[in-house]
């Protein structure tokens, strides 16, 4: 299996791109370094970082130097870092993702890049018509729309600009619909929606959606009425009666056939958008659709329930057998902290996905997922018996540099 070790550009500047690299390519025994090239806001903790141990992270920034050809009629362009071409930290030149292709390039380490696409925290702010819409038509500006013209023209482009630096793969986060949560700082829900009430309340009606619903032979504009009024009443009385995990056939009373139909709608959207930007990457770098369905159920605790991860996919358009078509390969989040549970999630997207070459994964080799070197070789060795195409790991600046030694001894089991 191929092996890769997450970074932010802030972990390059902070410790010098040769101190991580060394500890990436020989202490941890990982042989890629994948650098998110266009990330989010965060407020973070960085146990090693000597710069800043708890740093803010750029809302919306993208970490190398765009082609301003490429996005020449765009509405969206990306907006650069305070890194790139800046001064505020000595230890880059001004472009993160080119210096770090050519610094590991000398060591015989290959690059990716790891872009965040339609969790854009700025670019929201700054073209609100281009961010999702729910029933009642609040825009959720920290989510940019995968079935927006103009959105979709942005991740084409962006994944073009990304791949000239000859990257040898990107990983595609926020290539889909998103919920209602994890939007936003300091997000507040004092009364409790349920779980019907909260998916609902997150599903985009914006007129692009609706346009393609109805492309689809879908009354979208039904669907929306019937969410809205669903919602209403939530928003007026308590709801005791929710299932353990929501299913789509748990929605069907809320909004009928066409409530359904506006889900798969969705989903070809989804999927049409990553064989789009897929196809933008060209033969110079291959995409690899990261699927956050592991990180929905255990991102918190690293103690998912429920069924196998790949089963909730739906509420974000998600359909990894379709992905796995349209796109080069999909990577799993094994979030959790019990090996026979990341088996089980696996075990249903090897079903789902038939050819293992489609399929990495992705792990964290730190709490609150692992805190032994065993731990994380019988999930290597699980994805080893799979015969899947690499295993992952996220990520340098999170863990404590010890962490790294863990990996090494787990790689070499």
């Amino acid at each position: 299996m191929k092996s890769s070790m997450f970074a932010f550009a802030t972990d390059l500047s902070g410790e010098g791109l040769d101190a991580v690299l060394e500890n990436v390519q020989h202490r941890a025994g990982v042989e890629e370094i994948t650098l998110a090239a266009a990330y989010h806001a965060g407020r973070d903790v960085f146990p090693h970082n000597p710069s800043g141990r708890v740093r803010y992270l750029e809302a919306g920034a993208a970490f190398f130097r765009p082609n301003a050809a490429l996005y020449d009629g765009l509405l969206l362009k990306p907006r650069t870092s305070s890194l790139v071409d800046g001064d505020s930290e000595k230890l880059l030149r001004g472009d993160p993702l080119g210096e770090l292709c050519e610094a590991a390039g000398r060591r015989g380490m290959k690059t990716n890049a790891w872009l965040v696409f339609l969790h854009n925290d700025r670019l929201g702010f700054e073209h609100p018509e281009c961010a999702t819409q729910n029933a009642f038509g609040d825009r959720y500006l920290t989510d940019l729309c995968p079935a927006n013209p103009e959105v979709r023209a942005y991740c084409r482009a962006l994944a073009t600009d990304v791949a000239r630096y000859g990257v040898s793969n990107i990983f595609a986060e926020s290539l889909h619909y998103h919920g209602l949560g994890h939007g936003y700082h300091h997000e507040r829900y004092f009364e409790d929606l349920g779980a019907v009430g909260t998916f609902l309340l997150g599903l985009c009606f914006c007129e692009h959606c609706l346009e393609a619903a109805s492309r689809d032979g879908v009354d979208g504009e039904t669907a929306r009425r019937s969410v809205r009024e669903e919602l209403l009443l939530r928003f007026e009385r308590e709801v005791d009666d929710e299932p353990d995990e929501l299913t789509r056939e748990r929605l069907e009373p809320f909004g009928g056939e066409e409530l359904l139909g506006y889900l798969d709608s969705r989903t070809s959207t989804v999927t049409s958008l990553a064989g789009e930007v897929s196809a933008a990457a060209g033969e110079h770098a291959v995409l690899i659709f990261l699927d956050i369905s592991g990180a929905e159920k255990g991102f918190a605790t690293g103690k998912p329930e429920g069924g196998a991860a790949p089963g909730i996919g739906w509420r974000m358009g998600i359909d990894v057998t379709a992905l796995a078509g349209a796109c080069d390969a999909v990577e799993a989040l094994g979030y959790a902290a019990d090996p026979t549970r990341v088996g089980s999630d696996l075990a249903a997207y090897r079903t789902l996905i038939g050819d293992p070459s489609k399929l990495g994964l992705l792990l964290r080799p730190m709490p609150p997922d692992n805190r032994s070197a065993e731990n994380l070789a019988d999930k290597l060795s699980l994805a080893r018996d799979l015969s899947l195409a690499r295993a992952d790991f996220y990520h340098y600046g999170f863990c404590r540099l010890n962490a790294l030694d863990r990996v090494r001894r787990a790689l070499s089991k």
